[in-house]
This record gives structure tokens, C-alpha cells and sequence, in this order.
């Protein structure tokens, strides 16, 4: 397939295309998220929180932002978190970078909340119906921080495997790799469900699904230098390159999406400059059938996006199939949940 093909706006029907092309991969971008909420449409949760009604990012927190270079949370409440045991260390008084700690991280917590579907909204026959379209699939990678496919995974855990399957639900590479008939689950942008501990160790917060997002406020709002939520929120393809350098788990991830074989299917995911890191993946990837949902908004955009994916691949042996998304279980219109005014 070459760059310059013309392309119709011809797209397959998902129940045909899983049947004649299977695949054992799926990747789950943010579009499957605003299929479902459309409050998930935004620019920037940076930009969310300095503007949040709640206790936004003061001028005092976007200088540290500004200072680090970044607009990756992970990024500037570990640093934070560093220098307030620098500044313990070395006896320095100051409790300035625990109290921007605490002031990001609450800023933080409430704009993910404030776009974040509540709980109460969620219909138990989208939750099913993601369920059982993931449990189909041998490896589920999931570059959302939301918690539509933890809340998913949670109506029938046993076929799942997220890798936290310790006794303290942290993440043990060793255990990682230990063959298992279960479907993985694998948040290659982390989640807001898991966290970065003293020691840089990825952990699951354990809960019920109808708490789980008021417990992450909770759980950390209080008064000590606990864990780092750990979910790549914001930034270019190299800041996002960053977080998964400094995390094992983050790492263990992407290489697992590098070594994906045969068939994927990507959902909901654009793959644009901001994913460089994941186009890359997937070039290096030894896949043979990419299966790319397109969302049918108009003929135009149809070959606009066929001609896209193309280009992202015209260099490797690969097999391109378009769907339609609307074709897809997690692209029903029927899920989609009006957005509170």
C-alpha cells in the first residue's frame, strides 16, 4: 500500500472483518472513551486544571510546570516529591515544594473528576458489553487513563489478567511474563487506578468499581508524601518516551506492544504526532494485519484517515483493513451517555 493510493470511503463491517482476519491484539485509544462520554474530548487536562472550578493550578504550581519544562503531572509531582526529601535531608525548612505537591495533586484530581463519566451514569450493559469484546482478544493495550476498561474489566475479573497479581498488587516483572490463558490488560499510558510508589514501584489501587474514582481522591489527598499517581496525562511523543523510561511497568508495556505478532486491532486511537512513540512501536512490531476502526463521519474524512494510516505504514509489509467503528461492540451508539449540563 503506498502513500499516494486513492482511496475510497468504502469501510468493512467489524462482525465480517473479525471473522475473516482475527485478531489476538487490541489497541483502545480515546475514542472509544468519548463513544461512550463525550466529555472526553479535550485538549489538555493541563489546561483543564487551570481552569477547573474547584481549587485550580495557581500561579505559584505553573511555575513549576514552566521551571521543569513539562506539562506531565507524573513528571513535576516526582520532582516535587525529590526535592522535599532533599530538602528533609539536608535540614532545609522550607515546605514549599510539599505544599505545591499536595496543591498540584489535589488540582490534578479534581479537573480528572470534573471530565471523568460518574459512576452513577454508567449503564451495567456497556460495562458487559466491553467485557466480553475484550475477553476476546489475548493481549488488551489500553492507552486511556480513564477507568472505563478497569470498571470493564471489574464486571467479570477472572479472565483478566492486569499484572498486579501480587499480594500487595504491585507489579513483579518475573510474574509479568508468566504464561497464562487469560486475557492481559496493559495500560501502556499507566492509569487512574495505579500509582508509582517511594521505590518507583507500579501498584494497583485495590477497590470496588462504584468507589474506585472518589477512593483515587482520597486516597490521595492526604497528609503525607505518598504515591505518585502514575498515568502519562499530558505532553509530546518524547515526554510521554520519558514516563515509560522511568517506570518498569511503563516499560514492560511498550515492549510487549513492540513484540505483538499477526493480527491487531486498533479502536478509537489516531495515532497522530503525539503518538509517535506508539507508531513506532507498531512499525517495529512484527504484525502482519493492522484492522483500523474509522469513525464514518463523512466521506471526505474517511479517505482523509485511510490515506493517513497509509502513510504511518507505507514502509512496512503490513495489511490495512478500515472498519466501521459503529460496527465495533465498544462503538455502539446505544452506549453513548448524554453529558450533564
Amino acid at each position: 500500500m503506498t502513500p499516494f493510493q486513492e482511496f475510497d470511503a468504502e469501510l468493512e463491517d467489524w462482525n465480517a472483518l473479525s471473522t475473516s482476519a482475527p485478531c489476538s491484539g487490541l489497541l483502545v485509544g480515546n475514542g472509544a472513551s468519548m463513544a461512550i462520554w463525550h466529555d472526553f474530548y479535550y485538549d489538555s487536562l493541563f489546561e483543564k486544571a487551570k481552569s477547573v472550578a474547584e481549587k485550580p493550578l495557581s500561579q505559584t504550581e505553573l511555575s513549576v510546570f514552566e521551571a521543569l519544562n513539562t506539562r506531565n503531572f507524573e513528571h513535576v509531582l516526582s520532582a516535587l516529591k525529590t526535592a522535599s526529601k532533599v530538602n528533609k535531608a539536608l535540614a532545609i525548612s522550607s515546605a514549599s515544594p510539599r505544599k505545591r505537591y499536595y496543591a498540584i495533586k489535589e488540582a490534578l484530581i479534581n479537573c480528572t473528576q470534573d471530565v471523568h463519566i460518574p459512576w452513577r451514569l454508567m449503564q451495567a450493559e456497556t460495562l458487559d458489553c466491553w467485557n466480553q469484546e475484550l475477553a476476546r482478544y489475548a493481549t488488551v493495550y489500553c492507552s486511556n487513563y480513564d477507568l472505563l476498561t478497569p470498571w470493564a474489566v471489574m464486571q467479570a475479573p477472572k479472565g483478566f489478567n492486569d499484572m498486579f497479581n501480587t499480594p500487595g498488587a504491585t507489579f513483579e516483572p518475573g510474574a509479568a511474563l508468566a504464561k497464562s490463558k487469560a486475557t492481559r490488560v496493559l495500560y501502556l499510558h499507566g492509569g487512574l487506578h495505579l500509582v508509582k510508589n517511594q521505590e518507583g514501584k507500579a501498584r494497583k489501587i485495590i477497590n470496588t468499581a462504584p468507589t474506585l474514582l472518589s477512593n483515587f481522591a482520597i486516597n490521595h489527598s492526604i497528609s503525607a508524601l505518598d504515591d505518585v499517581p502514575l498515568f502519562v496525562s499530558e505532553g509530546s511523543s518524547e515526554d510521554k518516551r520519558k514516563s515509560i523510561r522511568h517506570s518498569d511497568y511503563l516499560s514492560f508495556c511498550h515492549e510487549q506492544l513492540m513484540g505483538h505478532k499477526d493480527a491487531l486491532c486498533i479502536f478509537g486511537h489516531s495515532l497522530g504526532e503525539q503518538d509517535q512513540h506508539l507508531i513506532d512501536a507498531l512499525r517495529q512490531a512484527p504484525l502482519k494485519t493492522l484492522c483500523i476502526s474509522i469513525y464514518p463521519r463523512n466521506e471526505a474524512f474517511i479517505r482523509f484517515q485511510k490515506n493517513h494510516y497509509s502513510r504511518l505504514f507505507a514502509e512496512q509489509k503490513l495489511t490495512l483493513r478500515f472498519f466501521n467503528s459503529k460496527t465495533h461492540p465498544m462503538g455502539y451508539t446505544r452506549h453513548s451517555v448524554p453529558v450533564e449540563v
